[in-house]
């Protein structure tokens, strides 16, 4: 019997290990090391801690310009999460009361960094949170119907799932072949096909009102 045990543990030792090593820490909670940063005023800004900063192990995005973080890896066929609050201590310096921002994915290498670049946004809006946010042209299939190209076209989200302000949030994302799904604590909040866009990287938006992120990680789909 001892031998028994000892294989399981063996097998499941083996699994754990490799399901650890496909997933990607994005953020190692100490600094902001394989991002880069472009704000509003600056442009690119390859020390990201020039515009964000990391304070007890969470990305803190506030100040009077808007701007973003950037991963510098590229992915494909991919399960994203992040967690995510609004920030409402007011030491915080804002740029607007607006309670705006999102995580956007599959932006493409190539795209040239301005506010907003190409890509798909899982928006992060009071009242809005959840919906799709296509960005210079990505077009999606929506329930059989392919959306139109635009500069920003929005696919509202089929349920309400966000905490309240100040509550820590968990979002989801899957793309895979060109299928995405968005998951916001754990209730599947949009869902869409036939992608135009199924490779690129991770982006954290800050729109004006100061939010926090964290466990930022990333697991290849097969």
């Amino acid at each position: 019997m001892n031998h028994v045990y000892r294989f399981l543990f063996i097998v499941l030792f083996l699994l754990s290990q490799n399901s650890n090593a496909q997933r990607i820490k994005l953020f190692n909670q100490k600094d902001l090391k394989s991002w880069y940063a472009f704000g509003e005023e600056k442009g690119k800004v390859n020390h990201a801690a020039e515009l964000f900063s990391v304070e007890d192990n969470i990305i803190r995005m506030y100040g009077p310009k808007a701007g973003y973080l950037i991963s510098e890896q590229s992915f494909k066929n991919f399960k994203l999460t992040v967690e995510f609050r609004w920030n409402t201590d007011t030491k915080f310096a804002k740029k607007s009361n607006n309670k705006n921002s999102g995580v956007m994915y599959l932006v493409p290498a190539e795209t040239p960094d301005v506010l907003w670049p190409k890509g798909i946004q899982f928006q992060i809006k009071e009242g809005a949170t959840g919906d799709f946010v296509l960005l210079q042209e990505v077009t999606l299939n929506i329930n059989g119907t392919k959306t139109e190209p635009g500069k920003s076209v929005v696919t509202k989200r089929f349920i309400d799932a966000e905490k309240a302000i100040g509550a820590w949030n968990k979002l989801e994302v899957t793309s895979k072949n060109g299928v995405i799904t968005q998951k916001l604590n754990g209730k599947l909040v949009n869902k869409g096909t036939e992608s135009s866009v199924t490779e690129g990287r991770i982006l954290l938006q800050y729109e004006g009102f100061p939010i926090d992120f964290r466990k930022v990680n990333i697991k290849k789909c097969k």
